[in-house]
């Protein structure tokens, strides 16, 4: 009972007044990520310089575990190298999938809150959406153009989380 108190103080303050939902004025990565089964729409935009995450961002709509994932995703991600930011994108990943130790767990800090997700299939993809995105802007060379990334094939591994 306590997890869940947990999660629902987390997931509500991370939705009401998330901290990294705004524009950046000049970032140097920004993408699109979709999840078409739920609707949930958000645009990242990163600022990378000499491989470190500088500042980040989110805009759009959608249900209120997308937006508090991404929210706490960037309060993780940003003052990161990109290849902790990733190994944090793994861990999370991981902790969707099949669970992790208590040690991996903390590494994520709040976003640990939604390691029950896990349980609720058809919230998986809400919950991976700011982190596959994330994925993806750091693969391309931060080029200015938009993309886009969709969680339609959400890689958790997870049965039925497939549309």
């Amino acid at each position: 009972m306590q997890n869940r108190t947990f999660y629902n103080e987390i997931l509500t303050e991370h939705n009401l007044h998330p901290e990294h939902k705004n524009r950046m004025i000049r970032p140097t990565a920004t993408m699109r990520g979709v999840n078409p089964s739920c609707g949930d729409d958000i645009s990242l935009e990163l600022t990378v310089k000499d491989g470190m995450i500088a500042d980040g961002a989110f805009k759009g709509d959608g249900c209120a575990i997308s937006q508090a994932s991404a929210d706490m995703m960037l309060e993780l991600i940003i003052g990161k190298t990109t290849e902790e930011a990733l190994q944090l994108k793994d861990t999370f990943m991981k902790m969707i999938r099949e669970g992790v130790s208590e040690e991996e767990l903390e590494t994520l800090e709040e976003a640990s809150s939604l390691q029950d997700i896990s349980h609720m299939p058809s919230r998986v993809k809400c919950a991976v959406l700011g982190w596959r995105t994330l994925e993806e802007i750091l693969k391309e060379s931060p080029d200015g153009a938009a993309k886009s990334v969709t969680t339609e094939d959400d890689g958790t591994g997870i049965p039925g989380k497939n549309s």
